[in-house]
């Protein structure tokens, strides 16, 4: 079945007009081709627009431009029917993308990016940094939050890995893995009514570049017990050399229908003219965020104190790394950088170092109380979170 769909796929993934977009520095030509299936001998192809069967929407992206298919990808997220369960598949050129409250200098080998033609993205949800690039496949799930479950989205992806005989697992806070080897790593967004859970799946990824582009965090390693960041993953390929992008992304549009209980479905098929309408310009608005320096490098003070540990799971904190201007004893500016798949949490602890509060123990009390009532109810527990962070805090001083 995976490969009867691939060939459907394959075979709509043309180019919609002559035009193309080339590269992420001329403007999108083309950015979704519909996909045809094939069902218990039933054909239903895509059509133009938003309209498709009641509870269910799958997308997939013709472009490689890392920031069109993020900017979509965020436009769908702040805009799109959360009354309909969506699923949207894409990859990108070679690119490395950070999460929200990453720093760039210290998750990526910066020089050589820009030497290799590397893209440098960074999404608006946390999480960690990956490298991407054609041999790697992107899936977002976006719903409501009542309709919100990660652990659902992760089935459907493994479910789809089993029609290529892999038997994969969960693991850790947000990763597919299998026989131990990270093959998957997800994060999310939650924005009440609005949810997000994206991810990749390493398919047959270069992992040369992977190693010579990523800094791995030593502390992340250690509590993982191994010691390179490419000890850890494994493309899906060297489980299986039929697998691709094409069947994979059958595979997975069928475990979702088959998960919805949905015997037909109508992909969308969406043009740039079609999308920019639907979008009423809101794609170029965010395109124009994701390409500017400002947010994807962001503004680095020069830190004279560096702080850096891992909170384990269920803590919200992750790897953090906190870098502090002072000045005669007070704290004159806080930047924050994290893994967390919290970044509004990680936004409030910087504010809240920030607040004019003196560099000692009582200061880092004031400010954790700033942070517990700037962040109320942002995770469960955050009192206890809180307490664990600042006793850190106060030790490392």
């Amino acid at each position: 079945a995976a490969e009867r769909s691939a060939m459907a796929v394959q075979s709509l993934l043309a180019p919609l007009s002559s035009a193309s977009l080339r590269s992420p520095m001329s403007s999108a030509s083309k950015c979704f081709s519909g996909i045809l299936l094939r069902r218990n001998g039933q054909s239903f192809g895509a059509r133009r627009g938003m309209a498709t069967k009641p509870g269910i929407r799958v997308l997939v992206s013709n472009t490689h431009n890392p920031f069109l298919n993020l900017a979509t990808e965020e436009w769908l997220f702040r805009s799109g029917d959360i009354s309909v369960n969506t699923l949207y598949l894409w990859r990108n050129e070679p690119t490395i993308v950070i999460g929200r409250c990453q720093n760039p200098w210290k998750e990526v080998n910066v020089q050589k990016m820009e030497a290799d033609g590397v893209h440098l993205a960074r999404r608006f949800s946390g999480g960690g940094t990956v490298y991407q690039d054609l041999g790697n496949t992107c899936f977002t799930f976006l719903s409501s939050m009542e309709n919100y479950n990660k652990e659902r989205n992760s089935g459907i992806i493994i479910k789809a890995l089993e029609k290529f005989g892999i038997s994969a697992n969960t693991s850790g806070r947000n990763d597919i893995e299998v026989d131990g080897h990270k093959v998957s790593g997800a994060a999310y967004k939650l924005a009440p009514p609005r949810a997000l859970h994206h991810g990749t799946l390493l398919i047959n990824v270069e992992m040369t570049a992977l190693s010579a582009l990523l800094n791995p965090n030593k502390l992340k390693l250690q509590s993982k017990g191994v010691a390179s960041v490419t000890a850890r993953v494994s493309n899906l390929k060297t489980l299986n050399p039929d697998i691709s992008h094409d069947s994979l992304t059958a595979a997975v549009i069928e475990s979702f229908c088959d998960f919805y209980g949905s015997p037909t479905l109508e992909p969308e098929l969406l043009d740039e003219k079609e999308l920019e309408k639907l979008s009423n310009g809101a794609i170029q608005k965010v395109y124009g965020e994701m390409r500017d320096d400002k947010w994807r490098y962001g503004e680095t003070p020069a830190f004279s104190h560096h702080l850096e540990s891992r909170f384990e799971s269920p803590s919200p904190w992750g790897t953090i790394d906190v870098h502090i201007d002072s000045h005669k004893g007070k704290i004159n500016e806080a930047k924050v950088f994290s893994d967390s798949l919290y970044p509004n949490l990680i936004d409030a602890l910087a504010k809240a170092l920030s607040s004019g509060v003196m560099y000692d123990p009582k200061g880092v009390d004031q400010a954790m109380a700033v942070l517990l009532a700037d962040a109320k109810d942002a995770v469960p527990d955050l009192d206890a979170h809180v307490a664990d962070l600042g006793k850190w805090l106060k030790t490392a001083l």
